[in-house]
């Protein structure tokens, strides 16, 4: 009997399971995937044979994880909901789908953990949103509820109504970042600085800017202002990035992406 039993192993699903597997090893892994060829990626890497049908993955597994598009997890919960059984715990990665939607399917007694991680999962540096259904989990399945999700980086829990925020904040934003690292490496390309270069030390300022938000426990406001001298270089830049609408491009961002998740919750 497998702990984890993977349904979908796409980008996000394949990055999660990897994470699982370095904690809690191959034995507790069972996982199906409509496309062979994801099956097979992971059979090579990690040397795990896949299961035939996602019956086999629940009839084998604890704990469920849904790492499914929104738009093809209703046929899948329907397709399974007859071999669930109280002993389960449901984990979904579905962006906008709620909890209230998958029990509707697979029963009020279902107990489901609805997760919103980020792209950085593949190297167990993920951001994840969490939010519990109102079930009674025991000790034990919150302490393994815990082990998974940090197998993958750090996350934080909040109540249900603020998953599509959580989107905004951390699942969509790797992509806003990628840009910003991309556009800013373009630029110091053009002064002359080798690419493979400007990308390392773009990515590098980003990363460390992060750890300086995070240890110093500083305001984002007060660490700019301590980078920008009277008068001088990061000043002018500021003054560049607030003329071309810089915050308000990426609140507009934020907008549109939690605009899209109500969206899909309402489908």
């Amino acid at each position: 009997m497998s702990l984890f039993g993977f349904i979908g192993v796409g980008n996000m699903g394949s990055a999660i399971l990897q994470a699982c597997y370095k904690t809690f090893g191959g034995d507790d892994i069972a996982y199906y995937d409509v496309s062979k060829k994801q099956c097979l990626d992971i059979r090579e890497k990690l040397k795990i044979e896949p299961e035939n049908s996602t019956i086999s993955v629940i009839n084998k597994s604890k704990y469920i994880i849904l790492a499914i598009k929104p738009q093809h997890l209703d046929s899948v919960l329907l397709e399974i909901k007859d071999a669930v059984t109280a002993n389960h715990v449901f984990i979904s990665l579905a962006v906008g789908v709620s909890i209230d939607s998958i029990k509707s399917i697979l029963g009020d007694s279902t107990k489901v953990v609805r997760t919103m991680p980020n792209t950085p999962a593949l190297i167990s540096k993920g951001t994840t949103g969490v939010s519990f259904s109102d079930d009674d989990f025991n000790k034990d399945e919150k302490d393994i509820i815990d082990r998974f999700l940090l197998s993958f980086g750090e996350y934080e829990v909040f109540n249900e109504d603020l998953m599509n925020a959580v989107t905004c904040a951390s699942g969509s934003s790797p992509a806003y970042v990628y840009m910003f690292i991309e556009a800013l490496a373009d630029s110091v390309v053009s002064y002359g600085i080798p690419r493979d270069k400007a990308y390392s030390m773009v990515a590098n300022t980003v990363l460390g800017s992060a750890a300086m938000v995070l240890e110093t426990k500083e305001h984002p406001a007060i660490l700019k202002d301590k980078v920008c001298s009277p008068g001088g270089t990061t000043i002018a830049a500021v003054k560049a990035l607030e003329e071309n609408g810089f915050r308000n491009a990426i609140m507009k961002a934020s907008d549109a992406c939690f605009n899209k998740a109500n969206m899909i919750s309402k489908d």
